[in-house]
């Protein structure tokens, strides 16, 4: 849930939470360990190992995406023309990020990202001009 990535649709059966309404408190936390009965139920079809693990993120290849087949989108949205159209940011400083993105020598992703949907948004409400939105999700590579 803390990466927005939701799998918890089976807990949602109403026959699951009522069972688990009814279990006694001792069933649920044991030993300061919360979901104890579905540990236990886990543990008999899943190597504990997979069990007792950190919490891991799922990340979505955006970085590879913009120097991919985003690059053309990326690159009129950070354009210096529509840049300097856009008139709100700091033109050299978001040409230097794309530029040094685009070669590999640094990742700005996060940064890169956040320019992108302000630039989008400006296009959107008419306040810049450049071209219309990104590739279909369709023509992206998640195996990238």
């Amino acid at each position: 849930m803390s990466v927005s990535l939701e799998t918890r649709v089976p807990l949602l059966d109403h026959r699951v939470a009522e069972l688990a309404w009814r279990l006694p408190l001792s069933m649920k936390i044991r030993d300061g360990v919360g979901k104890w009965a579905l540990r236990q139920i886990l543990y008999r079809h899943v190597p504990r190992e997979l069990v007792e693990r950190p919490k891991a993120g799922f990340d979505i290849p955006i970085g590879a995406w913009m120097r991919g087949p985003l690059r053309g989108w990326a690159e009129e949205l950070l354009s210096e023309r529509s840049l300097r159209a856009g008139g709100h940011l700091h033109v050299e400083t978001a040409r230097r990020l794309w530029l040094e993105h685009c070669s590999g020598q640094r990742d700005w992703t996060l940064r890169l990202w956040n320019l992108l949907m302000f630039q989008a948004w400006l296009e959107a409400q008419g306040r810049s001009s450049v071209s219309p939105g990104p590739p279909a999700a369709s023509q992206l590579h998640f195996n990238q």
